[in-house]
């Protein structure tokens, strides 16, 4: 087990994206996140969007010419990117027994021939689990100005783009009266308002099944109590198996869990975003992004595990007019 402490590994290229980035950013990793995931696209990443036409009928004429209107209308968002980096250190006794525990959890491991390939495999994971949870923490809080004083600073997150939008009325709808119990309206109020403003644009995605609300957890939690207050006879089933997931008409309610590092700034912990989930993009690059590489090894002067890893980072709501929210953005 000794080599799990001084062996280094650094992976690059092809390496990088496979082995470690590919699985952080696809499968059940990118759907907890709930949002679009974008990796390894062109720098600058560039969203192409096309708003459909809907008369495309004419009448048949044998007579006429090409008559087929208008063009669709074309738009483009580009995602602002960042280089970033990603540095975690253990001491060498620590970092031994975290690789340990990691490897012998699993049912599958033979623990008289532990070979080089499942430690990297133990190393590998323990670092991807610390960076996902950066990236998701970074994703709704990043305030690279340090605006609201979150303390992630890499990249500007959702919640400040959110904010700063509402404040410049953007969105179709806000409210500045929330807090932790909703001013004066009741739970079912907040999500039924924040539907019933939605643009023209945003409703006419329902049918793709893609809208759904990003919420605070005192919104989630508030919005629980209304259906076990209100449904006694059909929760008695889930007051005892639970819900694997929240719904307002048809819409999922997504819970964005940020405590307790959300009540440190001056964003609001209390929102309710309504969005198509396509709207809300995070691109990561390793490709385009010089010096891009995830590294780890042993540092005896120190007698510590150092892990680090360098890409770029960015997020971004491609259409302010495709989201209705409620939210504190006094």
């Amino acid at each position: 087990m000794s080599n799990i402490i001084v062996n280094p590994k650094n992976y690059t290229g092809r390496e990088l994206e496979t082995i470690f980035f590919r699985p952080l950013l696809s499968g059940p990793s990118a759907e907890s996140l709930g949002i679009r995931v974008l990796y390894n696209m062109p720098m600058p990443t560039v969203v192409q969007m096309w708003d459909h036409s809907t008369n495309v009928l004419a009448p048949f004429d044998k007579n006429s010419a090409w008559s087929g209107g208008n063009k669709s209308v074309h738009y483009q968002k580009t995602i602002p990117m960042a280089r970033v980096k990603a540095e975690n250190a253990f001491s060498a006794s620590d970092y031994f027994s975290t690789i340990f525990e990691l490897i012998t959890n699993r049912s599958d491991v033979n623990m008289e021939d532990l070979t080089g390939t499942e430690l990297e495999a133990a190393e590998t994971e323990l670092f991807r689990r610390a960076i996902a949870e950066s990236i998701r923490m970074n994703l709704w809080l990043g305030d690279k100005g340090n605006t609201y004083q979150t303390g992630y600073n890499a990249f500007d997150g959702l919640l400040k783009i959110v904010t700063d939008r509402v404040k410049a009325n953007a969105f179709h709808y806000s409210n500045k009266n929330l807090d932790g119990h909703l001013g004066d309206y009741s739970i079912r109020d907040v999500l039924d308002m924040t539907v019933r403003n939605a643009s023209p644009r945003l409703k006419g995605l329902y049918q793709e099944g893609q809208t759904a609300f990003f919420v605070s957890p005192v919104i989630y939690s508030l919005y629980e109590s209304y259906l076990d207050n209100n449904f006694g006879a059909a929760t008695y089933t889930d007051t005892q198996t639970g819900r694997k997931m929240l719904s307002y008409h048809g819409f999922p309610v997504i819970e964005v869990n940020l405590e307790p590092a959300i009540s440190n700034t001056s964003l609001s912990s209390n929102f309710c975003i309504f969005t198509d989930r396509r709207n809300l993009v995070m691109a990561v690059n390793t490709a385009d992004s010089p010096g891009s590489e995830v590294r780890m090894w042993y540092n005896p002067d120190e007698m510590e595990n150092r892990q680090r890893a360098v890409f770029a980072i960015g997020c971004e709501i491609l259409d302010d007019d495709l989201v209705s929210a409620y939210i504190n953005a006094e």
